[in-house]
């Protein structure tokens, strides 16, 4: 009995020494993932077929707001929620005529009519309004948000889904808090909100819109295996980004540009743990994160299911190993 136990052991500690070096290995593969050089930027006019000069987050903002809209095989989804952002923006320009805005969307490998439906509001709206990224082959959301924010033109620039389960509306929501956490911070500095040098683009500040005010009801209503899963996920993520933010995968969820500088020039993660990601990067920068409401409704045709619970937590075990070992390297930018 006493051979038996000691062979159990063994094999328990050669599997758990063996999992610590995948972990290792596997994050040290991924040190240099927020680089992402392999595809490059390229905004095209389908009216003119000319290739558009694209932008980058360093440059000085020409936008108020950037809206990104990443879409994988959203043929389907994309136009009601592309109409419907339109709408708004374009009654928000008529009422404000200092309100200017670009959509991006980032096609991430699409095999169905993403990028006809894409081009067809470029050509709608013109290359100034609304712009696509084609990333060629699937490469995961939080790559497609990270080149649609790394290639932006806004002040402010939000991420939103594609089949449009957060009313857009709800932005000003995120904007308000983040104009009233800017100014705070301006007015703790040496200008003020008032300065003619003020520009909401250079105070690091993000907004997340949360679905947390919905989970009493979605607990109810959800099977029980579906609750646990999550219960776990969520104290997984307590343990590698730390407390604050109730619902960090909410993908409704606004930065300044100063903010998505820093926060997206850094960004290892691919696919659905970025968002947590982003949670770390604020606390580690300083950036303030504000959680706010929003009303949202499930949308048939999610691409989350229960199988993506183990590949998003494999994802955290790798994103801990990544920062704490330093292997995953932060740059300050400014």
């Amino acid at each position: 009995m006493e051979e038996y136990m000691n062979l159990l052991v063994t094999f328990f500690l050669i599997a758990v020494v063996g999992f610590i070096s995948i972990v290792i290995l596997e994050a040290y593969r991924r040190r240099n993932n927020h680089l992402h050089v392999e595809v490059p930027a390229i905004f095209e006019d389908p009216n003119s077929l000319k290739q558009v000069p694209c932008p980058h987050v360093v440059d000085p903002a020409e936008k108020y707001m950037s809206l990104i809209i990443p879409a994988f095989n959203e043929e389907h989804r994309l136009p009601g929620a592309l109409e419907e952002t339109m709408n708004y923006l374009q009654q928000r320009a008529s009422k404000d005529s200092s309100f200017s805005y670009e959509v991006v969307i980032i096609d991430d490998g699409s095999a169905d009519g993403t990028k006809r439906v894409a081009f067809e509001f470029v050509r709608k709206y013109t290359v100034d309004k609304v712009r696509v990224i084609l990333l060629g082959r699937n490469h995961g959301k939080g790559e497609a948000i990270r080149k649609g924010m790394l290639h932006s033109r806004g002040e402010l620039i939000l991420m939103l889904d594609a089949d449009g389960a957060t009313k857009v509306t709800d932005l000003e929501k995120l904007e308000n808090q983040i104009q009233v956490i800017a100014k705070k911070q301006v007015q703790h500095g040496k200008s003020s909100p008032s300065d003619p040098s003020f520009r909401i683009s250079d105070i690091p500040v993000a907004a997340f819109g949360s679905r947390a005010h919905l989970e009493e009801k979605a607990l109810a209503t959800r099977k029980w295996y579906r609750n646990f899963l999550m219960k776990g996920f969520h104290l997984v993520v307590l343990l590698a980004a730390g407390p604050g933010v109730r619902d960090t995968q909410c993908g409704f969820k606004m930065f300044t540009r100063a903010a998505a500088r820093r926060l997206f020039s850094n960004v290892r993660l691919k696919r659905w743990c970025f968002d947590v990601e982003l949670v770390f990067l604020c606390k580690w920068f300083g950036i303030p994160i504000s959680e706010i409401s929003v009303n949202w409704s499930e949308i048939p045709g999610s691409k989350v299911n229960l199988m993506s619970i183990p590949n998003m937590l494999w994802e955290l075990v790798l994103m801990s190993a990544g920062y704490r070992t330093g292997m995953w390297r932060i740059s300050g930018s400014t």
